[in-house]
């Protein structure tokens, strides 16, 4: 991958939707290829996803944004699509922009990437699951969320708050009820939430998942079986999947359960749980002892909070940690997880009160996401009251997916320690779905990896240590687990103290009650860093008296030693009296040193003979540099003004973040020296409806700097076409920044009723802009797309006819009772389709037409059309899409039609990767890749119809093989590892379709032969196969005439495409391929067929074999329909 040049412009899409009560016709043009074809299929379909605001976003199956609609009542709210770290896109509505800035919504309940991957899509729910927290936990007000339709589903004390769920047809009202609205300011943002509901914040009720990615003596536990501790009289609660208590190894383990995920009660139908309760409790009885846990006598309270998927919603682990603490448990097991934000969200609140308020300890897993690198564990683990495990594998390596610290948001230290996490064999939940995903020859056991299965091994050892001292609360034993760890080689971000030694712990004579000693942040620059101390305290339980050897170790986050003297412990040694405590000094100076950075280590406390040995994590950070950005937000009257946010992008880093102060509109906040973009909206108040647009493109961050966000700098767009009655209805503003190899993509998009509220205007320096103008509604329609170059402030065009290019657009439907949407997404000179989102530009019964003019000019347009029935709402369920990339000449005149047969399989570029935008088979090496779409439209447009089904075999030499991720071709990229000799292969592809969606191509199958042998591995090379597309004159409804002779034009596409083939052969049924019938072929051209008079249907099959013997049988039933 070529390194991004120093170049950078903006590219600023600004459309405009239009409607004018005119029609017009245009001539037909004839079909031609593909046309920009891609997509995957039903793996991958487009979803549709409701906010907490009403709002609905329709995403297409790469996860880019195509379209939003707002509510009802909230057609002039403009909207904001940002693209932020982690691939993921956010979409916020105007009046929820200082909500989120400020901290009163959580972020999730807008990344719409996240919405779909957790199933909260609207395809999946009808609602949207809620924790709303209070500022004051006597004064809350449910009737008025009730009152717009919210269901309440519990109390949760435990953060002051309640589990709620809102119906989505209902969004609006409930969000009307917590932010407050009116007719004259809806489109304002909101600082503060309705006073009368005392809301604190809103979270969305998101999904966590279980952590899954000679353990029980590793850890010492046999020693500690010796000395009479297994656990006996201790509590350990698991809240996980459930567990199976049939299981021999938990007979009579589970004393008590509970179900919190409402799925099927709590028995373990994934298998996570009861692996995980096993590793601590399981007595071992199916295996003779060989996979005892680590504390068989302690006895297991099941609380099931992830349903059958392995996954639960945060309200249910809530409530399920609340029981539990109830029941009495001494430890809790918490194997699950999820991205942990700078924020105390709600779990780790709860684990931080619960910890303090009462004597339970939460052993909770790291995470697995450590090949990510630093700053990737998750929530709750992050919780500084809890235990947080990390995995090492059976020679105390640190395993590479287990999450290393330091801590979001305050770079404290996690890890706390770490335990046995790779290959470990425990009991299995019979019929469960990871028994039946990961294949074992031990019957009733299961060996699976992950920080999941660590951290039962530290359950196990807290239980033997409250066994051992039933006086100890929670703390203690964290603090003496920490103490008496086995050291690895890594810093104590990446291990905590070390890998869990329980052996010792029973042992140790000499413990300190404290946790790690962060200490903080020192800023840049460090040449006048001051040291900071902090005292560190050893208490000797023992009845002699012990001398020890301090010492400390510290290393960077990748693992290099720290400078010598960043930290250092004084005295060197000391005596701690029996019975008594002493303390010692430990100092980190981050004056010392040049290397910027988070360092951690340990100060390891040990006795001469080695009996004792405690350790106690370090850690500390020593600022890059950095300098303080200070941004001000003045509004039209030139006064300062919080009804403004500010987003600050990395230009060479993920780096974002979203700014506001609702009082003075003026904030200071502290970044790394770098390139940055700011796009910063000051909203409209009671005396301006504009909203301001004001960017900057590129702004170098090395000193400090103060930026205004000034709404007098920004100025109005004005953009008009040759048509007097056409009306502006919609409007899209997008930018995206290039750095000299393409569109980077959209840093932001703002959607808008129209540019009357719009004013835009630039900071810093020249950009490079393109302006596009849709134009939605029917029956005439407006595109615009102008180039410019330059500053950017404000706009104005007069379009004038001579510059249009006119359209003849056609949407078809076989089936009847159908409706179409359709988007245009503008698509930049270069090609880049980062930029993904657009404009619905009309929603209409099917079948439909409609006039539309496009500027023409290098920019591309992508249709994305949809065609489905409505529900009584009027919301479209779509059955299918199809993508064309489209320029258009002025003056000319052109038709485009979508949704008409014959639908079937299509090729793209001959030597290009398969792929969403390039359909075919290629070979690199070794590897073959193919991706073949079957429903392609007849003017070559990709399409997928829900309800369909695929099957396909690949075989070489008779043998098949098969993709490893299970993926069709049909459905989606698949790939397969072939024999590099040269070797016969076979394809098949059979998908079918429900008929009651399209009646018409309900069942394809293709088989293709051919010969490959391995190919170079720098490039790809297609394979030879080829298809057979069809292009008849039908109506819209995919028809023609029964009695009637009728021609079939036909296109060989592919390996034989523009050759003579040896053979060619086509066959015609009209049972529905009951029946078959030769057909014959005109002139290599075209079919010439003779309907029968009262056939309903004409299905095709055409056998091809080319010149190097590769051939093809493609059958198409009911290509297209007859009617009389």
């Amino acid at each position: 991958m070529r390194r991004p040049s120093g170049y950078l412009a903006g590219v600023i899409a600004v459309a405009v939707a239009l409607t004018s009560g005119s029609v017009g016709g245009a001539a037909a043009a004839p079909p031609g290829g593909a046309q920009g074809v891609g997509g995957t299929g039903k793996a991958k379909a487009s979803k549709m996803v409701t906010l907490i605001s009403g709002d609905r976003v329709m995403v297409d199956g790469i996860g880019q944004v195509v379209g939003v609609e707002p509510a009802k009542g909230r057609e002039r709210m403009p909207f904001s699509v940002r693209q932020v770290a982690g691939g993921h896109t956010r979409v916020v509505p105007g009046d929820a922009e200082l909500l989120l800035a400020n901290g009163k919504l959580d972020a999730r309940l807008f990344d719409v990437t996240q919405l779909v991957a957790d199933g909260y899509d609207d395809a999946h729910r009808s609602d949207l699951p809620l924790i709303v927290t209070f500022r004051n936990q006597k004064v809350r007000s449910m009737s008025a969320f009730t009152g717009a339709g919210a269901k309440i589903d519990r109390a949760l004390p435990v953060v002051n708050g309640t589990a709620m769920h809102t119906v989505k047809k209902r969004g609006t009202e409930f969000w009307d009820a917590l932010t407050g609205t009116g007719t004259d300011d809806s489109a304002r943002a909101k600082a503060e939430f309705t006073a009368s509901t005392a809301v604190q914040k809103v979270w969305l009720d998101g999904k966590r998942r279980a952590t899954l990615d000679k353990s029980v003596p590793q850890i010492g536990a046999p020693t500690a079986w010796a000395a009479g501790y297994d656990g006996t009289g201790v509590k350990v609660a698991v809240l996980d999947t459930g567990v199976d208590k049939a299981h021999p190894d938990l007979a009579g383990q589970v004393i008590a359960e509970q179900d919190f995920s409402d799925s099927s009660g709590t028995g373990d139908h994934y298998g996570h749980g009861t692996h995980v309760a096993s590793i601590t409790a399981g007595t071992g009885a199916e295996s003779g002892g060989k996979y005892k846990g680590v504390a068989p006598g302690a006895k297991i309270l099941n609380g099931k909070v992830l349903g059958d998927d392995g996954s639960g919603e945060e309200s249910g682990i809530l409530a399920g940690m609340e029981w539990a603490v109830a029941q009495g448990a001494d430890i809790v097991n918490l194997s699950l997880g999820g991205e942990d934000t700078p924020d105390v969200d709600p779990l780790e609140e709860a684990v931080n009160r619960l910890s303090a308020e009462s004597d339970t300890l939460f052993v909770i897993a790291a995470g697995n996401e450590g090949v990510a690198g630093e700053q990737t564990v998750g929530s709750p683990g992050s919780a500084e009251a809890a235990l947080t495990v990390g995995a090492v594998d059976k020679a105390d390596q640190l395993a590479d997916f287990s999450s290393r610290g330091p801590r979001v948001g305050d770079g404290g230290v996690k890890p706390d320690l770490t335990a046995p996490g790779v290959a470990i064999t425990a009991a299995s939940a019979p019929g469960s779905v990871l028994e039946g995903e990961i294949p074992s020859d031990i019957p009733g056991y299961i060996t699976l990896d992950g920080t999941s299965m660590a951290t039962p091994h530290v359950v196990g050892a807290a239980a033997i240590l409250r066994q051992q001292h039933p006086d100890w609360d929670g703390e203690r034993i964290k603090a003496v687990l920490t103490g008496s760890t086995e050291p690895g080689a890594y810093s104590s971000f990446q291990q905590g103290t070390g890998r869990t030694d329980v052996a010792r712990a029973i042992k140790q004579s000499v413990i300190t009650e404290q946790g790690p000693l962060g200490f903080g942040k020192q800023e840049w620059p460090h040449n006048d860093d001051k040291p900071v101390t902090k005292q560190l305290t050893y208490r000797n339980l023992g009845t002699e008296p012990v001398t020890l050897d301090l010492s400390v170790d510290a290393f960077s986050v990748d693992g290099k030693p720290a400078a010598e003297g960043m930290f250092t412990v004084s005295p060197q040694r000391l005596t701690v009296p029996a019975g008594g405590e002493v303390s010692a000094a430990v100092t980190a100076d981050t004056s010392v040193g040049s290397t910027d950075g988070t360092f951690g280590g340990s100060v390891s406390a040990t006795s001469a003979d080695g009996k004792v040995r405690v350790r106690n994590a370090v850690g500390a950070e020593r600022e890059v540099e950095m300098y303080n950005l200070t941004l001000k937000h003045i509004d039209e009257n030139g006064e300062p003004t919080g009804d403004a946010a500010t987003d600050v992008e990395g230009i060479d880093t993920d780096f974002y973040a979203s700014y506001a102060d609702e009082e003075d509109g003026e904030l200071t906040v502290r970044l790394p020296k770098g390139d940055y973009s700011l796009s910063g909206v000051i909203h409209p108040d009671s005396s301006s409806p504009t909203h301001a647009v004001l960017l900057q493109p590129r702004m170098r961050l090395d000193a400090d700097t103060t930026v205004t966000i000034d709404a007098r700098q920004a100025q109005p767009v004005d953009i008009s076409v040759p048509d007097t009655a056409a009306k502006n209805t919609r409007a899209l503003v997008t930018v995206g920044w290039e750095r000299g190899e393409g569109l980077r993509g959209g840093l932001d998009q703002y959607y808008l009723p129209d540019f009357r509220s719009l004013a835009v205007g630039q900071l810093g320096s020249e950009l490079r802009a393109i302006w596009s103008r849709q134009d939605g509604g029917t029956p005439v329609n407006y595109h615009l797309a102008c180039n410019r170059t330059g500053w950017l402030g404000g706009f104005s065009a007069k379009v004038k006819q001579k510059q249009l290019a006119k359209v003849d657009f056609q949407v078809g439907s076989p089936a009847e009772g159908k409706a179409t949407q359709i988007q245009e997404l503008p698509v930049p000179p270069n090609g880049d389709h980062t930029i993904r989102h657009g404009l619905v530009i009309t929603n209409h019964d099917l079948p439909m037409r409609s006039t539309d003019y496009f500027l023409a000019n290098d920019v591309k347009r992508t249709f994305v059309v949809f065609s489905g029935t409505r529900d009584e709402d009027g919301i479209l369920d779509w059955d299918y899409q199809l993508l064309g990339d489209r320029t258009y000449q002025a003056g000319k005149s052109y038709t485009e039609r979508f949704n008409v047969g014959v639908f079937g399989p299509a090729l793209g570029d001959a030597d290009t990767v398969p792929s969403r935008f390039n359909p075919g088979i290629a070979r690199n090496g070794n590897t073959i890749r193919a991706y073949l779409p079957p429903f392609n439209d007849g003017a070559g447009h990709w399409g997928v119809f829900n309800g369909t089904s695929a099957q396909s075999s690949l075989q070489v030499d008779g043998k098949e093989i098969s993709d490893p991720d299970g993926i069709s071709p049909a459905d989606g990229v698949a790939e397969y590892t072939v024999p590099a000799e040269d070797s016969a292969y076979k394809l098949t592809l059979d998908t079918s379709q429900d008929p009651a969606i399209a009646p018409v191509s309900t069942r394809i199958k293709a088989e293709w032969t051919f010969r490959s042998g391995k190919k170079p591995e720098d490039a790809w090379s297609a394979l030879p196969l080829s298809v057979v597309r069809y292009f008849p004159e039908l109506t819209l409804a995919s028809t023609a005439k029964a009695g009637k002779k009728f021609e079939v034009p036909f296109r060989v596409e592919g390996a034989a495409a523009g050759q003579r083939p040896k053979k060619l052969a086509f066959e015609v049924s009209y049972d529905n391929g009951t029946t078959w019938q030769p057909a014959q072929a005109v002139g290599g051209t075209h079919l010439s067929l003779q309907h029968p008079a009262k056939a309903g249907s004409v299905s095709l099959r055409a056998k091809l074999t080319d010149r190097q013997g590769n051939t093809l049988v493609q059958t198409i039933e009911r290509a297209y329909l007859i009617t009389q």
